[in-house]
């Protein structure tokens, strides 16, 4: 059965680099999606809010890149949405020495990158060893450079050697792709992308589109269903929102979940709550701007944040409010310590005082044109508004602000989501720009922080009891230092139409289409 006429035309606009209507493994089973039957082939198109930046293939840190690695790549182990227990997937096994600085590899036989190169220990060596270059902003870089050396002899065995135990070596393997060596010059500009999952990249059109089609040769009999997949890069979350209703398209990531709801109730839209891949809207600091770098004035905002507000009105209580950034399946998590600071304007206030003096206005940058970012900027705003600090709302592209947020460029305060702490907590305070114990987006420093987060980071397991007190002492720095003020954890949600089935994500929002099948 052919798709309704709009799409077809809809692709054929794409096809010459058209913006829709005009405008710039293994993973948990989600939600009910389709309601007729599902059959094999079709494109599945859909939108997402930003477009690729290829410099950021390894930062994890937009939507195009997440879409890429999604449905192009694989890694070595995969965890489960639900929990840290690895499941084997470009790996068949793995055994970590005792004293946790030798980990073993054993690898598939059956694995082929798109280009029909059998894959082999070296792609392992060199996907970690790349993975490691600073150049590429890697956020777990840190845990890679640990690595020492590589034995690849055997080219289905990997035997990684480590300067020191990794708690968080697991982390590693189940977040860095697998990429082809051959080609891998053609990330850098956009041009090529050779994985071994279950799409073949087809072409990137710069603000305009992302186009796959089905690896013919995956390892998985049968899979994908889908015979191409075709994303638009439609910043507009009412565009996206539009096209879902009118059937232009059947998945969008950056719809607000307002609209989600909205759309819930035509009957022809369902929602994926990203559930296991949550995010944590927050306030960061820079602890070098006047008034910022008097922790008093950093504890009347968290006092001053109305976190049951942006919860109930932004996120449509998709999530809870916490101090700190542990979701509530992480062994770091602790609800006393989660209710340090609840709002109280007259305790914000008489921190004020006793700082006493005026805070020149404060630039507050956010990313645009994301519609939760600003909802949230504007209510902290007028949080911030009672307790006597100005702030000036000023709203930067993704590219330009995640590239101030690497570099320790945005000036007073700012909001936006972090991740990683779905993983071990270690992998948060050694790896995350705004919590990296070394170097942070805040400029905060503090010796106490860093020996802390060294110490949970060389654990032998991360989940031990001994692992566990040092979480709690992370916690306890998290909380005196204050330079990043939580407000909520977050489950992302995504919308698809009803004329979709099998649509899923990875811990770290990556779209998987590997079960994906269209209906009608």
């Amino acid at each position: 059965m052919s798709r309704p006429l709009s799409r077809r035309a809809l692709l054929s606009g794409l096809a010459g680099g058209a913006v829709l209507l005009g405008l710039p493994g293994c993973t948990s089973a989600v939600g009910r999606q389709g309601s007729g039957e599902a059959r094999k082939g079709g494109t599945l198109i859909g939108a997402i809010g930003s477009d690729l930046v290829p410099a950021n293939f390894f930062t994890n840190s937009n939507w195009g890149v997440t879409t890429i690695i999604g449905l192009v790549y694989e890694s070595l182990i995969h965890y489960p949405n639900d929990s840290l227990k690895p499941e084997p997937r470009l790996a068949e096994s793995w055994t970590i020495a005792d004293d946790g600085k030798t980990v073993t590899l054993k690898l598939r036989g059956d694995v082929k990158f798109h280009t029909g190169r059998p894959f082999t220990s070296e792609d392992v060596a060199f996907s970690l060893k790349t993975y490691a270059d600073p150049k590429w902003n890697g956020q777990l870089k840190s845990t890679a450079q640990a690595i020492r050396s590589i034995d690849t002899g055997d080219p289905r065995t990997a035997v990684l050697h480590l300067a020191h135990p990794l708690g968080n070596i697991l982390d590693l393997l189940e977040i860095v792709p697998i990429v082809d060596k051959e080609t891998f010059a053609g990330i850098g500009d956009g041009s090529r992308y050779v994985g071994t999952g279950p799409f073949k990249f087809d072409r990137w059109t710069p603000n305009a589109r992302l186009r796959f089609s089905k690896n013919p040769g995956y390892r998985v009999p049968g899979r994908p269903y889908l015979d191409a997949v075709d994303i638009a890069i439609v910043a507009d979350a009412t565009a996206q929102a539009n096209q879902l209703r009118s059937g232009q398209i059947d998945y969008a990531y950056g719809v607000s979940n307002l609209d989600i709801e909205r759309l819930e109730k035509t009957g022809k839209v369902n929602k994926i709550q990203l559930t296991g891949a949550e995010e944590q809207i927050y306030v960061g600091t820079n602890v070098t701007a006047e008034g910022l770098s008097d922790v008093r004035v950093r504890q009347a905002i968290a006092y001053a944040l109305d976190r049951d507000r942006i919860l109930a009105e932004v996120f449509r209580g998709s999530g809870y409010t916490v101090n700190l950034p542990w979701p509530k399946t992480s062994p770091a998590y602790d609800e006393k310590l989660n209710g340090t600071y609840r709002r109280d304007v007259a305790k914000a206030k008489s921190l004020m005082a006793a700082y006493g003096k005026k805070v020149p206005t404060l630039t507050f940058n956010y990313q645009t044109p994301n519609p939760l970012f600003a909802a949230t900027a504007q209510i902290v705003q007028a949080n911030l508004k009672e307790i006597g600090i100005e702030v000036k709302l000023e709203p930067l592209d993704p590219p330009t602000f995640v590239a101030h947020l690497i570099g320790g460029k945005l000036p007073g305060l700012w909001t936006t989501y972090h991740s990683w702490a779905q993983y071990t907590p270690s992998t948060l305070s050694v790896s995350a720009y705004p919590f990296n114990a070394r170097k942070n987006a805040s400029h905060y420093t503090s010796d106490t922080y860093i020996k802390d987060a060294d110490a949970a980071w060389k654990q032998v397991k991360g989940d031990s009891p001994e692992a566990k007190e040092a979480y709690g002492r992370l916690s306890r720095d998290l909380l005196d230092g204050l330079f990043l003020i939580e407000i909520a954890i977050v489950e992302p949600r995504w919308a698809v139409s009803d004329r979709v089935t099998g649509v899923s994500y990875t811990k770290r929002h990556e779209l998987v289409l590997t079960d994906a099948r269209l209906t009608g």
